[in-house]
């Protein structure tokens, strides 16, 4: 998409090009209001059933009780907003289908999450996921935790319910800031009532209103077209079916590469860590359906990255039939969308409703869910933690508060979204930006016994300022290049999941650009890996900072905060080679407090929920140091 573009976009009427009728009938807006109808019952039904019984594990936590299907739909539906449902099919309509392998990267972006960082969840209870960072390292650091997540989901949020609003304004008429406050206020209603289970159930039926407006445009699109082997034959003629671009280089936008394996770190950093998903996952009711899930998220992910990408396959064979008016072909590519929808579903009332609905119901799910995260982490990490003695009702109403207010919040960021013209798309990207540096500082207490409190702090401040450098970087060298603006475009460009990212993208042909050097080409690093980048600084910084300051010596050391690598990989290993290493393997000198293991050791045998562990002495203590333990997985 092309925010900072759009910006400048006239808004049109409502009329066909030709005059002859308006393009959004009586139909169509009923279409439309029956979707926010819906998406308001729903959350009204669930905030009124059991009215005065409610807990604060209901409103926040769905009282640990949905099966897995709901919760599949909602994950899916979390960060395939508005925003992804016009910008794939754009990216396809103008660089072929090279994006279509991104779907590459879904596999291990959702087999890592449900069978590492979701058990280490579940097992933990835990409500907020910042929790986990001070059961592993203290305070400070859930809180800087806290506070990043809260800075990086107020900046998006707006941006996410004002750019489709934008856009279909510019296109359909559709008076903008109505628009708006209509998604917003429906939205903070149903999601401050109803709770998380109300935000799931919402996800559901929005999920289904997406599938069904995209699969009408293929449907009616192909057919006008003369059918889908037409399509595939026209976008093979024109070079738009792309091949295995198997160019290692990171400084290539897409290659396989980038997007198979750069776009598994974006994959992590939102189905992983972040609390708007995460949250559905310890919603669950076992943890067997929160990994089930999540494996059900991958094959929805595939068939929502289909019908994006022919999307932009039946757009690109329509416009080679009828070609584009002169006002479309200087339209931003966020706009190519929507006017490909309004020319192909004019005269058949109720779908170009239905695809409104569809366009704003990947807006409804993407801000519910934000609402709902972030009230819940602010009162479970900003809010209870300092004022436990809260009574049930009490916690009960400020946690409705907080959820509404943060809905008039995304109002204002709305409002300030539209004021910031050229700067729109660095809004945009702060989403990205942050995601890595969260993702590293997660892998780095999970994955590392020896980063401590002082480590994960620097090493989250490195990530944070790298992600910073490079990203505003490349806006501001490509905002300076004094290219002229029909040469290059700067655009977020969107994965299904949502992981918006401002990137430089050339409309001429890149034979003709000079090849950028020094800084210019660190700057243009393929979006797709900035949070392994990110991340990795987190880890790098993190540990070396944990080394220099003594790492865990003298530390209390939760031994259910660790995912134990080394034995999950050495079981990989033939069964010599095992033995070999059982018999050198060693620990750190790391105070583990046996008291933190949820069930009493029997025998040296520690059983915690289906997992053993087995805990031998490694000799007794040395020079006033605590025993240090080996953590060695076993089978009973």
């Amino acid at each position: 998409m092309s925010l900072g573009v759009s910006t400048l976009a006239p808004p049109l009427t409502t009329l066909d090009p030709s005059g002859a009728a308006p393009i959004f009938s009586t139909v169509d807006y009923v279409v439309f209001a029956l979707l926010l109808l819906f998406s308001l019952a729903i959350g009204l039904y669930h905030a009124c059933r059991g009215w005065g019984h409610h807990t604060v594990g209901q409103l926040l936590m769905a009282d640990r009780k949905m099966s897995c299907f709901p919760v599949a739909l909602s994950l899916l539906a979390t960060f395939q907003s508005a925003v992804a449902i016009l910008g794939v099919p754009s990216e396809i309509f103008r660089f072929g289908t090279q994006y279509w392998f991104l779907g590459c990267c879904y596999f291990l972006g959702l087999l890592i999450p449900a069978h590492v960082f979701i058990p280490v969840f579940y097992r933990l209870h835990l409500t907020s996921t910042y929790e986990y960072l001070e059961l592993r390292f203290n305070k400070a650091v859930r809180i800087c935790g806290t506070l990043t997540f809260v800075f990086q989901m107020v900046i998006y949020m707006g941006v996410v319910l004002y750019a489709p609003s934008l856009a279909l304004n510019a296109v359909t008429g559709f008076d903008l800031w109505l628009s708006v406050l209509t998604l917003g206020i429906i939205c903070a209603i149903y999601t401050a009532l109803g709770g998380l289970k109300a935000v799931i159930w919402t996800d559901v039926f929005q999920t289904l209103v997406m599938f069904l407006g995209q699969v009408a445009v293929i449907i009616v699109g192909s057919a006008k077209v003369g059918g889908m082997g037409r399509v595939w034959d026209v976008a093979s003629q024109h070079g738009l079916i792309s091949g295995i671009e198997l160019n290692p280089d990171p400084f290539v936008r897409h290659t396989f590469w980038t997007l198979a394996f750069g776009g598994v770190f974006m994959m992590l950093s939102l189905y992983g860590v972040n609390q708007a998903q995460v949250q559905r996952y310890l919603s669950s009711h076992t943890e067997k359906a929160a990994v089930l899930s999540c494996y059900a998220v991958f094959p929805c992910q595939q068939i929502a990255l289909c019908v994006s990408c022919l999307i932009g396959l039946v757009m690109f064979a329509y416009y080679q039939e009828f070609p584009l008016s002169n006002q479309q072909a200087q339209a931003a590519p966020d706009q190519f969308v929507l006017y490909f929808v309004m020319d192909l579903l004019k005269g058949l009332p109720g779908l170009p409703g239905l695809f409104v609905a569809c366009l704003f119901s990947g807006s409804l799910s993407t801000i519910s869910s934000a609402f709902n995260s972030l009230a819940t982490v602010t009162m479970e990490d900003l809010i209870q933690p300092w004022f436990p003695e809260f009574c049930e009702t009490r916690a009960i109403v400020l946690s409705r508060s907080l959820a509404f207010g943060y809905g008039l919040l995304c109002l204002g960021m709305a409002y300030i979204s539209s004021q910031m013209g050229p700067l729109l798309q660095a809004a945009i990207s702060i989403f990205g930006m942050v995601g890595g540096p969260l993702l590293g500082l997660f892998c780095l207490g999970m994955f590392f016994p020896c980063a401590n409190p002082p480590g994960a702090i620097v090493g989250l401040l490195a990530g944070l300022i790298m992600a910073f450098w490079v990203g505003i970087g490349s806006i501001v060298t490509s905002m300076g290049s004094g290219e002229a603006s029909s040469s290059f475009n700067v655009s977020g460009f969107s994965l299904p999941s949502n992981l918006t990212i401002a990137t430089v993208t050339p409309l001429m042909p890149l034979s003709t650009l000079s090849r950028p050097t020094g800084l210019q080409r660190f700057y243009s690093l393929s979006y797709l890996w900035y949070s392994a980048h990110n991340s990795t600084t987190v880890i790098v910084v993190g540990l070396i900072v944990s080394l220099l300051t003594g790492g865990m010596r003298g530390r209390t050391l939760n031994p259910r905060t660790i995912y134990p690598v080394l034995p999950k990989l050495r079981a990989l290993l033939p069964l010599s080679c095992q033995k070999w290493l059982c018999c050198r393997s060693h620990s750190q000198d790391v105070s583990v407090d046996t008291s933190l293991f949820p069930e009493k050791l029997r025998n040296g045998v520690l059983q915690d929920s289906g997992d053993k562990w087995a805990m031998a002495e490694d000799g007794p203590s040395q020079e006033g140091l605590s025993p240090t333990f080996i953590l060695q997985e076993t089978s009973l």
